[in-house]
């Protein structure tokens, strides 16, 4: 895959940071948020489908409520989030109307896409938005989901949101050009193009120092892993610029391009890998490893070396090699304590319930 595949793309979901989003004041920032809606405006208007995952509304709020940076209490956060997601709505609403296009918002917690009627709903919702024509507008109901950080941040969600519709591309605007190699040294380089997303890589993120925002670059890698493993890929590009969709779109070198794995991942498997907090864990030995990851076998009673956690059937379950590292996700037959008496005779994970990560 090429950035030229990019000008192919019909599907996108753009996800728009805090930092891109509102100003010194931590208020929305009128003049980027045109400049941006005018970019999607021209996107939507050549008849390709997108969905903004928009960030921005704790950070809107806070300006209202006197906050200098993000609270750290649940309930201050909420109260944020809950004066600044309508504060935003209405300016997305309002933007996008003089572009002559109609908005609709979708909040979302976990638990909508992890629940397997709730998440084809959700997806269902969306597909219908985009056939009317209307551009959604997503983010987190932060007001009444009840534990911190439970997608972790945006540049989750909106991974999940791409693995969700499928989406053709997944694009996160943000304040830098791109995955920066040597970020904050004499000598910094963006890295135009990412075909392995390995440990060294990973090695060079960090998170971030701005007041009103999670995750920082770390988070986009773990968005990036999960989009690529789907067959999606992933431009990481600075969302200051005022062509950089038309550029990226245009097969240009902007920002940073993770390439994808060949092949769409197919839902059910998706829904599989991405969409749960997985309830436990089975650890395998090197020849069950090599059974489900080279051999595409189910996974048999005698390849696990132990269990960890209490889960039921039906739930999903991390698999995971001797050295403690995941490799596999998959839908266990059996509950936690007829595996951890060996008790099931039969096939603990079939192939058709499992994804290789």
């Amino acid at each position: 895959m090429s950035r030229e595949s990019l000008k192919n793309v019909t599907r996108i979901v753009v996800k728009l940071g805090t930092g891109v989003l509102t100003d010194s004041r931590k208020q929305p920032d009128l003049d980027q948020m045109s400049q941006l809606v005018a970019q999607i405006a021209a996107i939507r208007g050549q008849g390709k489908e997108v969905v903004i995952v928009s960030s921005g509304a704790v950070g809107a709020g806070m300006g209202v409520l006197g906050h200098h940076k993000r609270p750290a209490d649940l309930d201050e956060l909420q109260a944020c989030a809950a004066v600044g997601q309508p504060r935003l709505m209405a300016l997305y609403e309002k933007l996008f109307a003089g572009a002559g296009f109609s908005v609709g918002q979708v909040l979302l917690t976990y638990h909508d896409l992890e629940d397997h009627d709730r998440h084809l709903n959700a997806r269902n919702t969306l597909v219908t938005l985009l056939r009317h024509g209307v551009i959604p507008v997503i983010n987190e109901n932060d007001a009444v989901s009840f534990t911190e950080l439970k997608f972790g941040d945006n540049d989750r969600l909106s991974a999940l949101v791409a693995c969700l519709l499928p989406a053709d591309a997944l694009i996160i605007l943000t304040t830098v050009d791109g995955f920066i190699e040597n970020f904050g040294k004499p000598n910094p380089r963006t890295v135009p193009i990412i075909e392995n997303l390995d440990a060294t890589i990973e090695s060079m993120a960090g998170g971030t120092d701005s007041q009103t925002a999670v995750g920082g670059m770390a988070s986009k890698l773990q968005a990036a892993k999960m989009v690529i493993r789907a067959g999606i890929p992933m431009i990481i590009a600075s969302g200051k610029k005022k062509s950089v969709l038309a550029n990226i779109l245009d097969g240009k070198e902007e920002g940073t391009m993770f390439v994808a794995q060949a092949a769409l991942l197919p839902g059910r498997k998706r829904w599989i890998a991405f969409f749960h907090h997985s309830k436990g864990a089975l650890f395998v030995d090197d020849g069950a490893k090599k059974a489900l990851r080279e051999n595409g076998k189910s996974l048999l009673p005698p390849g696990v070396a132990r269990c960890q956690g209490d889960f039921a059937a039906g739930d999903v379950v991390r698999i995971c090699d001797l050295n403690g590292t995941e490799f596999a996700r998959g839908i266990c037959d059996f509950d936690s304590a007829a595996v951890k008496a060996r008790q099931a005779k039969e096939v603990l994970v079939h192939r058709d319930n499992l994804v290789i990560l």
